[in-house]
């Protein structure tokens, strides 16, 4: 797989599943994630090389209609953000707490790219709209300026689409509020 990702979340799951079809076909990409999310979404989240992963967004928003929710192309994705939405990073002594929350998944994936790239912050994960209403949000931590700046980076790009819940900044954050979510 290529350094480039993308994603297409609608509100419809058999469209999704025509869409993710389409997606295949048109380009040689790979499908990372293809599934239903909450509630009654359904999501294609592709990797490959810049110009495929292109051709396969266009196609699946083309495809997609009126019933794709949100969409985007990063086209050289932070490492860290893989490992983040697995919910399988290592969870460093806990500094500044950045938290962004948003109503798309396609926002916070962006979002936390945005983020770990505006600091030296550590994702500590991605949590993508199931039990919680289709929502997303990311977590990550790092010094208090670095966790601010990346708290303002990501937000703002989620912002721009209308789509911010919330961000915010905790400078000294209990460790045991780590436990219910990660």
């Amino acid at each position: 797989m290529g350094s480039a990702i993308g994603l297409i979340e609608l509100s419809s799951i058999a469209k999704g599943i025509e869409v993710a079809d389409g997606m295949l076909k048109s380009a040689d990409i790979q499908i990372i994630v293809n599934s239903t999310i909450c509630p009654g979404k359904y999501m294609i989240l592709v990797g490959g090389n810049v110009d495929a992963v292109n051709a396969s967004i266009e196609t699946g928003l083309d495809v997609g209609g009126h019933q794709v929710v949100d969409h985007f192309i990063i086209p050289n994705v932070h490492p860290a953000v893989f490992p983040a939405i697995s919910g399988v990073s290592h969870v460093p002594e806990l500094q500044a707490l950045g938290v962004i929350e948003a109503f798309s998944v396609a926002s916070i994936i962006e979002a936390a790219d945005a983020a770990v790239k505006a600091a030296s912050v550590e994702l500590l994960e991605i949590h993508l709209a199931m039990a919680i209403g289709g929502k997303g949000w990311v977590m990550f931590t790092g010094d208090v300026a670095s966790v601010q700046a990346s708290v303002d980076a990501g937000a703002e790009l989620v912002q721009k689409k209308g789509l911010l819940v919330q961000k915010v900044v905790i400078p000294s954050p209990r460790k045991e509020i780590l436990g219910q979510t990660i």
